[in-house]
Order: structure tokens, then sequence, then C-alpha cells
């Protein structure tokens, strides 16, 4: 072998060498199992940890019966209630490279998603990557070779470990921190409240008047489920189009609770009503406790900010927060974020300078709010996300989510605002890319 064909390969090998990057993957739910199967995929041979506080894979998909705090003194991660059916068609819930096999409904339970992704963990073989019982405590920037450390608890052993790492993904979820507003009163009224966070079973509502609050996904689910139990149920919102499903008769809709007595709710209308229970269906807050100020991201308003397309820090783009989009075709948009990072971490593709990127964050805040919409929506897609999805394949260069995924999301989620009672006996097929049937 002459030098000059030597050094060749020695440059080439370190190239090689220098590619590889080590990665933190925070949780082991359906967005941390999607890091860590395109991590491992062998386009880039990455090295990979990632940490799950609980004792099993699946997120917010796991079922506890207990709320509050677990035996270790965490907050209960999961949202999830014992009747739960997925208010998606399973047709637009697999990833690119796993669909939910074939079986008649599209509807599925709880259990039969958790089924799925312990079968996607397993068919990628994720498991030897993922540290149970790790609960993450602090990331902030390293000093060194890598630009990351992460402190993190043993919890079985009790024992703390700090480890750098080269980038992070950030994949903890955003149904586990409640976001409750004060309402007047609130500290005054004597009966229960309660956020949907807590709940599990419907026979606490037995016999019961409650005020349910908010007409999102959960407030309109859990309205009509708790309805077989409670005496009256009343759904305060502030939409201002008309929800079109009927209800069962002892549902009605209220405007807005502006205040609470001892015994009492009083609505924007002036009406009152003796109550027992708030349920306060008002969704969650985004929340990064183990993320160091220094990490360059907060949320505003619940608004996670400064970052490039709901994903990328722009002041650290070795950090990506994945999975913040939400009224989307989650598990899809996942495994595309995450091929959106690994793109430009590993050099194809180039992060814009960070000025181009936070005037792109400030051009789609402004889009936004000509539309009406407050920061809090910053992150919601709905009707928009194909053009999301579109948009990260674009950049990246990377294959994109077929556009049929779109049309049957907002399908379902037109049926669910006009038939609540009856949607879920729906049943679709995906023909292709662009087409879908209703069964």
């Amino acid at each position: 072998m002459n030098y000059r064909s030597f050094s060749l390969k020695v440059l080439l090998a370190f190239c090689e060498i220098s590619t590889i990057m080590k990665i933190a993957v925070i949780g082991a739910g359906a967005a941390g199992l999607a890091a860590l199967r395109q991590c491992i995929s062998g386009t880039y041979n990455d090295q990979v940890v990632c940490y799950e506080k609980t004792d099993q894979i699946g997120g917010t998909w796991v079922y506890r019966e207990e709320t509050g705090s677990d035996r270790y003194g965490l907050p209960i991660h999961t949202s999830m209630y014992n009747s739960l059916r997925t208010n998606l068609p399973k047709e637009v819930m697999g990833y690119p490279d796993f669909p939910i096999s074939e079986r008649p409904e599209s509807y599925l339970s709880r259990t039969e998603i958790l089924d799925f992704l312990n079968a996607y963990c397993d068919h990628f073989a994720l498991r030897p990557y993922i540290r149970l019982l790790h609960h993450v405590e602090l990331v902030e920037p390293a000093v060194g070779d890598r630009k990351w450390s992460v402190k993190v608890r043993d919890l079985q052993r009790d024992a703390i470990v700090t480890e750098a790492f080269d980038a992070i993904m950030v994949c903890n979820g955003h149904y586990f921190e409640p976001r409750i507003p004060k309402i007047s009163g609130h500290d005054v009224f004597a009966g229960k409240q309660m956020h949907s966070h807590d709940y599990r079973v419907p026979e606490i509502f037995d016999g019961k008047t409650v005020v349910v609050l908010g007409a999102g996904p959960s407030g309109m689910d859990l309205a009509l489920e708790i309805s077989k139990n409670a005496n009256r149920v009343i759904l305060s919102h502030h939409l201002t189009e008309t929800i079109l499903t009927v209800f069962p008769k002892n549902v009605v809709q209220k405007a807005d609770v502006v205040q609470l007595t001892e015994h009492e709710a009083v609505f924007a209308d002036d009406t009152k009503e003796q109550i027992d229970i708030v349920f306060y269906c008002t969704g969650y807050k985004y929340s990064f406790p183990f993320l160091a100020e220094s990490c360059g991201v907060r949320t505003d308003s619940n608004m996670v900010t400064p970052l490039w397309k709901h994903l990328v820090s722009i002041e650290n783009p070795t950090l990506a927060l994945v999975g913040l989009p939400f009224y989307v075709c989650a598990f899809s948009m996942f495994d595309l974020q995450v091929r959106f990072v690994l793109r430009h971490w590993h050099g194809e593709r180039r992060f814009p300078a960070r000025a181009d990127m936070l005037r792109s964050e400030a051009e789609e805040v402004a889009r936004r709010a000509e539309r009406g919409l407050q920061k809090r929506h910053f992150h919601m897609m709905g009707p928009e996300q194909g053009h999301y999805y579109d948009d990260l394949a674009n950049i990246a260069g990377v294959v994109p989510l077929p556009s049929v995924l779109t049309k049957l999301h907002n399908e379902s989620s037109m049926r669910f605002l006009d038939d609540l009672v009856h949607y879920r006996q729906d049943r679709y097929k995906i023909l292709d890319d662009y087409n879908f049937v209703q069964l």
C-alpha cells in the first residue's frame, strides 16, 4: 500500500469516526421509541441511551390506577383512564415503517396501542438501549469534548450518575403537567375539584352534579363518559361554533364558569348551578423540569421557544424537543422529526444562521396571530399539519409523510365534533398515499 492510499484510508476512517454521535433520548414513550429506532437504524451508527423514569415503555399509554406520586415520590406521568379508546383511527396512528396491524375496528383501546408500542420496540430491538427507572434530573451544556451533561438518578439503587453526550432528544411528552385555570372562588368551593390527569374510572361521579370545564377532545369525551354515572353534567366552554353532537339528556352546555361559590358555579351568562364537582378538562402545560436555564429553551404562555420548526433549540441546535405539535398524526410525525434532526446533526443539511431561525419563528407567530390564535396555540397544527410535514421533509431531503394521513385525520376530527356518540364505529381503509375510503 502506498503512502497516498494509506493516508486517504486514514482520512476516511477519521471522518467516519467523527460523525458518530453519542445521543441521549429522554423518555421511552412513542416519541422516544421513534428516536431510538432512527438512531440505531444503521444509517449513522450513533451511540444512544434512552432514560425512562418508569418501569416500562409506552409513556402516557401506560395505565396506572395510582394518582399523585409513585413509590419514588415522583409525579405519576400517565393521564390514561381505564376505558379510553383512541380518538383517531388506527390508519393514521402507526409509524411510517411499522403500521398498526389489520383488524376490523379503526378506533382502538389503550391496551391495543400499548401492545403496538411494545411490538414496535421488539421488532426494532430497542430494549437494550433503554434504561428503565432512570430519572433525568438535570440537563445542561457541558465543558469539554461533549456538548451536554446529563445527571440521572438510578431509582432502584438511589444512585446519581452524570454522563456526557453530543446531543439530546427530549421526548418526555406533554400530557402530564395539568393546566388548571384560576377561577374566582376556587379556594372557597366546598365540593371536589380534579383535573382529567387524575381521572381513571367514572364511579367517582355516581349521582353527582358535575361541571366539566373545556370542550376539547378530553372534555367532550369525558362529559359523555361520566354522564352514565353522574346525575347531571354541565359542559362549560367558550366555543363559538355549535357542537352538533347530540348528548344524552343529562348533559347540557353552558358558557364559561366565571366564579365558584361554596356550593355553586356562576356562568358567564349570569346563571348559577348548584354543583358537587368541578372537573377540569383544561389541557396541559409543556414542562421540562430537567432542562437548566443555560439550555436556552423556555416556555412563554405555553409556547416553547426559541425553537426552529417547533423542534430544534435555536440557542443550542444539538438539543431537540421531539413531539411538541398537537392535533397531529403523532407517531408518524415523531419519526419524521427525528429523521429531520439527524440529517442536520450529521451535516447532511446545515442549520440556518441563528438570526434566520429566529426570524422564521417570529414570522410564524405573526401568521398565527393574524388568524386569531394565541401564543398557547402556537404548537397546534390540525388542518395545517400537512404543510408542517412537507416543510420538514423538503428541508431535510427525507421521505415525506403521505398526504392521506392529513386527509383522514381531518375527516375523523370533523366526525368527532359532529357525532361524538357514534363516530368510533366508523371504519376506514387507506387505498394509497392520497386516498382512503370509509367502509
